[in-house]
């Protein structure tokens, strides 16, 4: 007669059992091998070395001397300087474009040196707004080219060309 301690031997003995889940970690059988610690410990490795190389190009972007920054505002004034005589060698609206290029291409400029200074989302805010006003000075004064309904037309194109950056600026920044 068997006894309630025969019919428990007659299980699996447990090395089977082990033998078993060995074997569905056989690479034939195309089930994962990694463990979810070890999947977590591989993710969380590679979001540090991420977020490790943003900071130090955010590090490298605050630490710009101040006579590097000096420098540069030096270098951005020349270049506005010689751009100017430059547009005086030209006459009438084609010396207005010019001079509007050359302005706009200094606060550009500026403003893009101010945020590799001091790196805010308020600085490159202002980068966006400094071309999208750039680009309306100089989008005017070709407008002043033309005359009449095309004129009126043209200037109230360059004038929603310049909300709609302004606008997309502050949305981004």
């Amino acid at each position: 007669m068997p006894n309630g301690k025969e019919t428990r031997r007659t299980c699996i003995p447990r090395n089977t059992r082990a033998s078993k889940m060995s074997e569905s970690r056989h690479p034939g059988n195309h089930q994962p091998n990694h463990t979810s610690r070890e999947i977590m410990r591989k993710l969380n490795v590679t979001l540090a070395v991420v977020g490790f190389s943003f900071s130090l190009g955010v590090m490298a972007e605050q630490n710009m001397p101040y006579d590097v920054y000096m420098a540069d505002k030096d270098r951005i004034q020349r270049e506005y300087d010689v751009d100017k005589e430059r547009c005086d060698s030209l006459a009438g609206n084609a010396e207005d474009i010019c001079e509007a290029e050359a302005k706009g291409k200094k606060e550009v400029a500026e403003a893009e040196l101010e945020a590799r200074y001091k790196p805010s989302r308020k600085a490159s805010y202002e980068v966006a707004v400094a071309k999208a006003e750039a680009d309306y000075r100089v989008a005017k004064e070709r407008c002043d080219d033309q005359a009449g309904n095309v004129k009126d037309v043209c200037l109230e194109e360059a004038k929603a060309a310049e909300a709609a950056a302004k606008a997309d600026a502050k949305r981004e920044y």
